[in-house]
């Protein structure tokens, strides 16, 4: 049970880190820029396929940041915090540590090295 438990909240913290990841994606306008497609015409399909990116790239940065918070959690939080509101709110502060590490790297290798 008390495994079973464990899955579920880090399948929540997951689902949290998805979210940030693809709203770093659409409301960070640095990466992609705006949206300057026009959206009549034959245009609406490449119109589509740019917020289809956005979704795809924010999930797998998504996923990145739900990766290295798991790892952080179960070989260095969990040993160090007790189970309250204070130690969710100081994952909640390694979540958001760990989204602006990854979104620094991204923005790096986008954009000033241009490797993707």
């Amino acid at each position: 049970m008390k495994i079973l438990k464990q899955i579920i909240i880090y399948c929540i913290w997951t689902l949290v880190a998805l979210l940030i990841g693809i709203g770093y994606m659409r409301c960070i306008q640095v990466v992609l820029g705006v949206n300057e497609i026009p959206i009549k015409g034959g245009w609406n399909l490449l119109h589509a396929f740019f917020y289809w990116g956005a979704v795809y790239v924010g999930l797998i940065i998504g996923i990145v940041i739900a990766l290295l918070f798991i790892f952080l959690d179960v070989f260095y939080l969990k040993k160090k915090l007790k189970k309250n509101l204070e130690a969710t709110i100081i994952r909640f502060l390694f979540l958001t540590l760990i989204t602006m590490f990854v979104g620094g790297i991204h923005y790096v290798l986008e954009k000033v090295i241009d490797v993707i």
